[in-house]
């Protein structure tokens, strides 16, 4: 009999190779089909870009990108510039950092490459880059290049200069500018300018019209530890902090506070979503409240409200409550009551019932099985939860700030719209980016001692 089914198969008997032909066509199909899926995933994703690419018209944007604006507004943020300012009205002259009066030198006070003499003034810029001021005009030598002489006649001025005109010259009806890698210059019928980068923050710790201002670290040093005080009326260590922490120039004392402010938008706005969600995530629970319809209207209303962002948040209640931090740290609480009620609501279905039928068993109340079997279920859950959303709504105060008129965003705002203090740009976003590290390391921290006990 045996021989006679191997002889069978070996013949190729419709009633036993069928099946494993037919088996062997469905893997073969199967296989075909993942592979067609394999390429097909790819290339939907390939036509996609290709679909935002066009759309979003990324070739007409890199053909209008401004690399040369790019790497100045690069250089501000670690630089600072010097205006050297004359009022062709009245001749004055004026040499502020940053064109501020705040940073105006006081007189008998200038940068040493700048030198007044009677009604002429010598602008050296470095490597034969020099600008003069007096009263036939202004003139600036360019070395390989000359002198770019510029005088006024019928109140417009009138440019003289070697030809061709190069690029880095631009000549109007009305105004000349210059510029060049040591510094930019311009004239126009009501003032002369010269602008010249140097690296670095100045007047970061004092003013000009600090006693300490331009003081070197040994020489601070030595005057905080000496007897001999500049104000009677305070140390020398009490008075420099003092002038750091009203620094006109940086606010830095403001500056403080905005961040302090900050900070509290985060800490009131999330604690309080997450007192509030903890008792409605009882309601949205399927194991602790068996009535459908309100389960199914509390989870609608964490939809609702976490469905809304929280910047929408944030315009609706300016417009209700008025500008302020306690506004933005509201719009965080009411945006993380949904998700913080969704995700408590969820971690409350997924704990282990026998820890609570054990407390049951000991004749213990609802609120006393709620206390001892499920909290401390879900506490690293919840704790985790909480955490990481305090760090993170640390970052969004900053936006949130800027809506309300508060924290460290409405600062940075206020810089960004000026479109001149590109550096205190820099020192609010460094600021920002320390304030998340330092909330991040801190909540890391907390986990650690919280949910792990170490």
């Amino acid at each position: 009999m045996a021989r006679g089914d191997a002889n069978a198969s070996a013949r190729g008997d419709p009633m036993t190779a069928t099946p494993a032909a037919s088996l062997a066509d469905t893997v073969t199909r199967r296989f075909a089909a993942r592979t067609r899926l394999a390429f097909a995933i790819p290339a939907a994703i390939l036509a996609y870009l290709v679909y935002a690419a066009i759309s979003f018209d990324i070739v007409g944007l890199v053909q209008r990108a401004r690399l040369d604006n790019a790497a100045i507004l690069l250089g501000d943020f670690w630089s600072h510039k010097t205006h050297v300012t004359r009022d062709n009205r009245t001749d004055r002259v004026t040499v502020a950092i940053e064109g501020e009066a705040k940073g105006t030198y006081p007189d008998g006070m200038l940068p040493d490459w700048v030198t007044i003499n009677g009604t002429t003034t010598t602008i050296d810029l470095g490597d034969g880059h020099v600008i003069t001021y007096d009263d036939q005009g202004a003139r600036y030598v360019v070395p390989a290049y000359g002198t770019i002489d510029i005088r006024p006649e019928g109140g417009k001025p009138v440019l003289t200069a070697p030809r061709p005109i190069p690029d880095w010259v631009s000549v109007s009806e009305n105004k000349v500018s210059v510029t060049t890698d040591h510094g930019r210059f311009s004239y126009s019928r009501s003032k002369v300018e010269t602008f010249k980068y140097e690296p670095g923050w100045e007047l970061w710790f004092f003013t000009l019209d600090s006693p300490f201002y331009g003081k070197s670290f040994g020489e601070l040093v030595r005057l905080a530890a000496s007897a001999d005080r500049i104000d009677p009326a305070q140390s020398n260590l009490v008075h420099m902090a003092h002038d750091f922490w009203t620094n006109r120039m940086w606010r830095h004392g403001d500056v403080a506070w905005a961040m302090f402010e900050t900070v509290l938008m985060a800490f009131l706005g999330t604690m309080s979503a997450a007192l509030v969600a903890l008792p409605l995530g009882f309601l949205a629970a399927r194991n602790f409240n068996p009535l459908g319809p309100l389960r199914f209207a509390a989870r609608r209303i964490f939809d609702f409200i976490r469905g809304v962002d929280g910047l929408i948040w944030t315009i609706i209640l300016s417009r209700a409550f008025g500008p302020g931090p306690m506004t933005g740290a509201i719009a965080i609480a009411i945006t993380d009551t949904g998700t913080f009620g969704k995700t408590f609501s969820e971690a409350l279905e997924n704990i282990d019932e026998r820890q609570v039928e054990g407390i049951r068993s000991t004749g213990a109340g609802a609120l006393q099985r709620a206390r001892f079997g499920v909290i401390p279920q879900i506490t690293p859950v919840l704790l985790s939860q909480v955490l990481y959303y305090l760090e993170s709504n640390t970052r969004s105060a900053t936006v949130i700030g800027a809506i309300v008129g508060g924290g460290i965003g409405l600062l940075l705002t206020q810089a960004i719209i000026t479109q001149k203090d590109w550096e205190e740009v820099a020192y609010y976003m460094v600021l920002i980016v320390l304030m998340v590290m330092l909330m991040d390391s801190l909540s890391g921290w907390l986990r650690r001692k919280l949910i792990k006990g170490t």
